[in-house]
This record gives C-alpha cells, sequence and structure tokens, in this order.
C-alpha cells in the first residue's frame, strides 16, 4: 500500500486516484474548486466516464479516495505525488507549463521529506528538468522527479488504467524506480511491460504515439477522400491493408477528422517542440493541415448537394468528439455546425451525453432535442457525427417519416451501403459510393 496524492481532479487526475484507490492504496487527491471537492466527497463524480461511477463509489466508501482543497496536507500525507494538471495549448501550440511549474515552485516550499513527484500530465520533452529546478529552488529534502505518461483513451480510460497495454516510468533515480515499480506492480502481474527509461524519452514517447495514431487516421481520411474520387471503396482498402501484421486494423476507420482533449492538442505542441530547435516536422504539419480540413468535408457535400443552404434546416445527432465520453473538444460537429451557421442554415442537435456542454458553449445559436427522433421532424437532411451505438440500429421508418426527404450524411460510416439503397435513402459516407435513389426536390 502506498500513500498518494493527486493534484488536479480533471480527467486524468481523476482517473488515475480512483484506479490507485482501486489497488489498495490510500489517496488523497486536491483541487483548488471548493464546490467540486464538497460533490466528490458526497459520492458525485464531476465527469462522464463509463464504470468509473462504479469504482469511485466504492472506494469512497472504504475510504481510500479521499479529497481536500488543502495543497500542504496532501504533501504532508504522500510519499509519491501525482501532477496531473492541465497543459493547455498557447496560441502557437505550445503547451502551457504554468499550472504545472506553479504546483512544483509551491512543492519545493512544502516538502519535509523525500517525496516522489511524477509528471502525470502530458509535457514537452525537457519539463521534468523545469520541475525539478522548481522544486529545488526552495526545497530541503532530497526528491525524485519523474515522468509517468498516460495512455487513456475517453470511454475506455477505466480498462486503459487497470489493464495497461504497458507502463511507461521515466527517471534516472534508483528509489524512485522502486518505489514506481513496487506501485504498478498490480498492474502488470499479466505480462504487460512497465518500461523504465530516462525522464525526456518518456516525454517524448507519450507525444510520438498520440502523433502516430493521428498520422495513421489522417492517412486513411485522405485515402477515403482519393476513393470517392476514383470509385473504390475505403471499406475494402482498410480491410486489405488492415490483416498486414505491419499496420494492424486499429485506427484504420475514415471519417471527419480527429479531435479531442489530446490528439489536436499533443500533435501540436510535439511541432511546436520540434521548432524550437530548429527541426521541421513536416509529416506532423500535414497532418494538422488535413485535419482541419476533414472536419468540414461534410458541409461541402451537404453545399454541393443543395447549393445555397441559407433558411434550411439540419439535424446533427451526435456532438462529443467520439463516443462514450462527453469531451467536445475540437470536436468535429463543432466545425460543421458553425460551417452551416454561416451558411445561414438553421440547426437542432442530439447526443446522449454532450449536450450540456454544448448548451454552455454556443447557448441558443442551436437548438437542442432530448429525443433522436423528434428534431428529425421537417429537416431537410440528417447529418451523423458521432457513431454512439444508439445510432447504429435507428428505427430507418420512422426516421424517414419524420425527414423531409430522406436524405442522410454520415461522417462516420455506421450503415451499409446495400441497407440504404435497399431502404430508399440519399446517403451519402466517407470513402465510399454515394447511394443515390432520392432525386433532389426544391426547397
Amino acid at each position: 500500500m502506498k500513500k498518494i496524492a493527486v493534484i488536479g481532479t480533471g480527467y486524468v487526475g481523476l482517473v488515475t486516484g480512483t484506479c490507485f484507490a482501486e489497488t489498495g492504496n490510500q489517496v488523497l487527491c486536491v483541487d483548488i474548486d471548493e464546490n467540486k471537492v464538497n460533490k466528490m466527497r458526497n459520492g458525485e463524480v464531476p465527469i462522464y466516464e463509463p464504470h468509473l461511477d462504479i469504482i469511485f463509489e466504492r472506494n469512497i466508501k472504504a475510504k481510500r479516495i479521499q479529497f481536500t482543497t488543502n495543497l500542504e496536507e496532501a504533501i504532508d500525507f504522500a510519499e509519491i505525488i501525482f501532477l496531473a494538471l492541465p497543459t493547455p495549448p498557447g496560441e502557437d501550440g505550445s503547451a502551457d507549463l504554468s499550472y504545472v511549474l506553479g504546483v512544483a515552485d509551491q512543492l519545493g516550499k512544502l516538502m519535509k521529506e523525500y517525496k516522489v513527484i511524477v509528471d502525470k500530465s502530458t509535457v514537452p520533452v525537457g519539463t521534468s528538468d523545469k520541475v525539478y529546478a522548481a522544486i529545488e529552488k526552495h526545497a530541503s529534502v532530497e526528491f525524485a522527479v519523474v515522468s509517468n505518461p498516460e495512455f487513456l483513451r475517453e470511454g475506455f480510460a477505466v480498462d486503459d488504467f487497470l489493464n495497461p497495454d504497458r507502463v511507461v516510468v521515466g527517471t534516472e533515480d534508483p528509489r524512485a524506480i522502486k518505489i514506481m515499480t513496487e506501485l504498478y506492480k498490480p498492474f502488470i502481474h499479466d505480462g504487460h511491460p512497465l518500461i523504465i527509461m530516462d525522464e525526456k524519452s518518456a516525454e517524448l514517447t507519450k507525444y510520438a504515439a498520440n502523433a502516430f495514431l493521428a498520422t495513421k487516421i489522417t492517412f486513411m481520411n485522405e485515402i477515403a477522400n482519393f476513393c470517392e474520387l476514383v470509385g473504390a471503396d475505403v471499406d475494402k482498402v482498410r480491410l486489405g491493408i488492415g490483416s498486414d501484421s505491419r499496420i494492424g486494423h486499429k485506427f484504420l476507420y475514415p471519417g471527419i477528422g480527429f479531435g479531442g482533449s489530446c490528439f489536436p492538442k499533443d500533435v501540436s505542441a510535439l511541432l511546436k517542440s520540434g521548432k524550437q530547435v530548429g527541426y521541421d516536422f513536416e509529416i506532423i504539419q500535414s497532418v494538422l493541415d488535413v485535419n482541419e480540413k476533414q472536419k468540414t468535408t461534410m458541409v461541402h457535400k451537404v453545399r454541393n448537394y443543395f447549393g445555397d443552404l441559407s433558411g434550411m434546416n439540419f439535424a446533427i445527432w451526435g456532438l462529443a468528439f467520439k463516443p462514450d465520453t462527453d469531451d467536445i473538444r475540437e470536436a468535429s460537429a463543432l466545425y460543421i455546425i458553425d460551417e452551416l451557421l454561416l451558411a445561414g442554415a438553421s440547426v437542432e442537435v442530439f447526443d446522449p451525453e454532450a449536450m450540456e456542454n454544448v448548451k454552455n458553449l454556443l447557448g441558443e445559436a442551436i437548438s437542442y432535442s432530448e429525443n433522436q427522433y423528434d428534431l428529425l421532424i421537417g429537416k431537410d437532411a440528417l447529418l451523423i457525427a458521432t457513431e454512439w451505438s444508439a445510432f447504429r440500429n435507428p428505427d430507418f421508418e420512422l426516421l424517414k417519416k419524420n425527414l423531409k426527404n430522406p436524405i442522410i450524411f454520415d461522417g462516420r460510416n455506421i450503415y451499409e451501403l446495400e441497407q440504404m439503397e435497399n431502404l430508399g435513402f440519399y446517403y451519402n459516407s466517407v470513402g465510399r459510393k454515394t447511394v443515390l435513389p432520392f432525386v433532389q426536390t426544391e426547397k
């Protein structure tokens, strides 16, 4: 059993603290928001993440996880201190380290004995050196700074933490290596590796992993766009190349661009880090450029079909950047909405989890529906931006009945072409032929 402090109770911090408590550790989470801390003390989970609420409640009852606004209390309590603080992108794409370094500055003043300080936030190469310097400036005791990047997928974060593909620990401090190995032993008992490396390599590992996955997605989006021009089927291409063990099947699904809290931010930060040392990541720049265009390809298709969109009414299913989360950061749906509104159209939306976040962002600029079918009534077309399970097998007869005309633009390829043709829809997806049983009518 370890005593752990987690500073920051955002997405990464809360999952980290709860999962460490689940394996028998004593965890004290710190946040400056007193209202949020009180809610968590009462068992309220402030984020949506499948299965997190179950283990959160279990560990609060067992008193293995607790919450405070008092940083000094947490420092005195813990042997291991995780920094799970935001590193938002600046205007130039670089990661803002002010939250991380601000807390690091306080740690040096508060520590009374040896501590292991762990960077759990996604940070640029060299951040561990900056954290160490900020702490050392005031410290009167020995300490270690460890880079321990997270590899959590939103919607699967609990399973990813409890059953990781690998655990990366960046430190050259023997005492810290021993402590971190003991901490992670319950998570690697089934053969998944604990990889020890230097701090800079660990920091870069997270950025490199996300940049590679973003590149893989973007490559398939480019292939999908080409398929539409030459009459190929991206689904068949995907199966053909995915069966190659060097490539694999994952992250080969085309769509309307990647979003979320990680890929856009981390890819931009890696690009900026390269520029700071005189290196030009040409591939990374291309990934960002293509992804930016991909987010609005659906609107171009809608405009090509209808022409002038002013005065038209559209329904959108899906607002989150991916299913099983309420996260709308860099979500493609937001870009689509902006483009439609600029074109003079009106928009009504439905999402199982993310509507409140969009309301906070867009307010009354669009309409919101609590039912995925009601918002279709009288709409000129349905646009699908997130592949929620609830959208995969809908009542197509009700869908046809409610829409003004049976027209779907699908940014996630969730329906089969033959099925849509048999049902009598105009169906435009990504990288596949357009089903054309319906003739456009006058507005």
